[in-house]
């Protein structure tokens, strides 16, 4: 029998990826609501802060480990080519500083370890996810592109067998989904960048509710069981 959305539901929500993108969905969506009615509404917008904070460090909680996903990747699959195996290396390197030190910036933020460290540790993490993402999205890219170059030359064949048809079908899913892949990683470089140099653009409230939630809901539609 075929799975309906309550059995992908239940799929989607059995992954870490899966619960961490849905309260991710959380912790922005109450951060635009306390923004919105902050001046309004400021024991409401204090309650929601609160589910807004409780969010943020559920989800570091759900991270624990995460880091060594990374170093997984480039020793089991480090990419099919020289250029591959350089971007892969920076970009899961970045990541892993980010994941690694995130532990601490957890700890630090539940009292665990000295308060004082946060910023440290919030700063070393966000640099690593953000030199990560600028290599993912170039990655991606060129992924991309190469996926065009070779859809064009199965069109311009004019071949109608039944397996071009099927080539174009997954380069064309392919896209999609590394398109979703570079929105999110986007969305987490503003948010990055937020961490690293300060500005009002991106530590704007609204900035950041859109960016995390960019980054959520694409991650959503690529989790999400087909």
């Amino acid at each position: 029998m075929k799975n309906d959305t309550v059995d992908k539901l239940v799929i989607f929500l059995a992954k870490r990826d899966g619960i961490d993108k849905l309260v991710k969905t959380f912790q922005y969506v109450s951060k635009l609501v306390h923004w919105h009615t902050e001046a309004t509404h400021p024991e409401i917008a204090n309650r929601i802060k609160q589910w807004e904070v409780a969010s943020g460090l559920s989800r570091k909680a759900f991270r624990t480990g995460r880091f060594l996903t990374g170093f997984n990747a480039l020793r089991r699959s480090p990419g099919s080519t020289p250029t591959f195996k350089f971007l892969a290396v920076l970009a899961n390197a970045g990541e892993m500083v980010y994941f690694f030190f995130d532990h601490f910036l957890w700890l630090s933020r539940i009292g665990t370890l000295d308060p004082k460290l946060a910023r440290k540790m919030s700063f070393i993490s966000a640099f690593g996810e953000s030199f990560g993402y600028i290599f993912f999205i170039i990655s991606d890219f060129i992924i991309i592109k190469e996926g065009l170059e070779a859809e064009k030359k199965l069109v311009t064949s004019k071949e109608e067998s039944k397996d071009a048809k099927e080539s174009i079908r997954k380069i064309k899913a392919d896209r999609v989904m590394r398109l979703m892949a570079v929105a999110a990683n986007v969305a987490d470089l503003v948010i990055g960048v937020a961490d690293i140099e300060p500005n009002p653009f991106c530590n704007h409230a609204v900035t950041l509710g859109i960016s995390g939630l960019v980054s959520a809901w694409a991650g959503w539609y690529r989790n999400w069981p087909s």
